[in-house]
């Protein structure tokens, strides 16, 4: 946890775009105090281990999640994807979410994300988003320190992107478009890997974060802010970037995941 800047806001815009038609976290753990460069075509590994859903059995079919319009255009090239990706998701997002999209490699930065998601940290130059203004804050008293209330509001963007957003319409068009996820998990470095199971198990692990009501204390490092309690530090990324969004922010962000989950394992899904 950074004393100056936190990057976890895109962590849950990513999640929201990929679950809901691309959805977010979504984010993180290296970036310096006064911002970090974005390259401008990263090269997209997998820094986490190779997660269950490599295996040949596949969980969630996409198949099963709701169907995408009806369309007879076909999908563009991985590669040339990210004007066609940007069009959707500002329609999908509004212009809030324009303003935040960071536009080269889109799906791949998006798959990057969501795949780190369970792990312990993600690497910055992967995220689709622009990191969240103001500095991160903290309330110091009687030598110790704890997680301010005021670093939701730092989130505000974020959140009124994920409230706009329509599930079943955002999840029609991920369908429509999953080739390119699919080809993007692939390339990323799971061969045999299905990213919808990904994605679901990335939303499984953000819904079973921890309700924590009392304020969250703080230790200071030489660089960053830990959490106090060793059980909240061992919590995976994406479970960390809810609890530093604040607990009215994390319930609403919780349920917009629900509903992205029900139309993407569904056999009645959410329509659009």
């Amino acid at each position: 946890m950074k004393s100056r800047q936190s990057s976890f806001g895109p962590w849950m815009v990513a999640v929201i775009v990929v679950a809901a038609a691309v959805a977010a976290g979504v984010f993180i753990w290296r970036k310096g105090l006064h911002g970090v460069e974005q390259p401008p075509a990263p090269t997209l590994v997998s820094t986490t281990a190779a997660p269950s859903t490599s295996s040949s059995v596949i969980q969630h079919p996409i198949s099963e999640a709701a169907p995408a319009p009806a369309s007879t255009a076909p999908l563009p090239s991985l590669e040339g994807s990210d004007a066609t990706v940007a069009d959707a998701l500002t329609q999908l997002g509004g212009d809030g979410l324009a303003g935040l999209l960071l536009r080269e490699q889109i799906i791949p930065r998006i798959v990057a994300t969501v795949d780190a998601l369970p792990s312990r940290g993600v690497a910055t130059h992967i995220l689709p988003l622009h990191t969240p203004q103001g500095a991160f804050a903290v309330n110091p008293a009687d030598g110790r320190a704890t997680l301010a209330q005021r670093n939701a509001e730092r989130y505000a963007p974020y959140m009124r992107v994920v409230e706009q957003v329509d599930a079943g319409k955002a999840v029609a068009w991920y369908v429509r478009y999953y080739p390119l996820f699919q080809q993007a998990y692939r390339d990323l470095g799971y061969p045999h890997g299905y990213f919808n199971d990904r994605l679901v198990a990335a939303i499984d692990n953000m819904l079973a974060t921890p309700q924590v009501s009392a304020p969250v204390e703080l230790v200071r490092t030489d660089t960053y802010y830990l959490f106090a309690d060793p059980s909240l530090q061992s919590l995976s990324a994406g479970q960390k970037l809810l609890l530093r969004m604040g607990p009215e922010n994390a319930a609403k962000l919780k349920a917009k995941l629900r509903e992205i989950r029900t139309a993407l394992v569904s056999h009645s899904p959410l329509r659009g």
